[in-house]
């Protein structure tokens, strides 16, 4: 399809472009030996991974070419209100991130998402945007970024993960 090659395209010219905006962030003589530059590097290399998948997936459609049956007017309506409709619950997420916390924005905003997109499946959704919204903020933490931990009536989730961490952590 189209589609998935621009997509294809345009990650692999921001991760060049990420990779060239890597090679910019200067290096300290001194502290961490992988140095500032490690982290970005890792995702760019997972952006290249990624595009690789496309590619491949890309390639796989070519062989077993189908009709699209989704081409008429209202198919596209859809998928237009669909897309509206993931960036106003993205603007909401951004609104609501330093009120809420990391982790209650980030799962709430995971939940929706994951409920529209694979729909009936609770257990796995649910489990799936607490599991990220928890340990992405735990590996945050970790590399000393500091993201919001929310309102005094939100805040207590983040503080409790990190005292529930750091006693597992002290046990082991």
């Amino acid at each position: 399809m189209m589609t998935d090659r621009v997509i294809f395209v345009c990650t692999i010219i921001i991760a060049a472009v990420y990779f060239y905006a890597t090679t910019l962030i200067p290096s300290l003589e001194i502290g961490d030996p992988l140095g500032p530059k490690a982290f970005p590097r890792l995702l760019g290399g997972f952006l290249l991974i990624a595009a690789g998948l496309l590619f491949l997936e890309i390639w796989k459609e070519r062989k077993q070419r189908t009709p699209q049956t989704d081409n008429n007017e209202a198919g596209m309506w859809r998928h237009g209100w669909v897309i509206v409709s993931v960036t106003v619950w993205t603007g909401v997420y951004y609104l609501a991130f330093e009120r809420l916390g990391y982790i209650l924005a980030t799962t709430v905003y995971l939940l929706a998402l994951m409920a529209w997109f694979n729909r009936g499946k609770w257990v796995a959704n649910g489990l799936t945007a607490v599991l990220f919204g928890v340990l992405s903020f735990l590996m945050f933490v970790k590399l000393d970024v500091n993201l919001p931990r929310g309102l005094a009536a939100f805040s207590w989730i983040s503080d409790g993960v990190l005292v529930v961490v750091n006693a597992v952590i002290n046990v082991v």
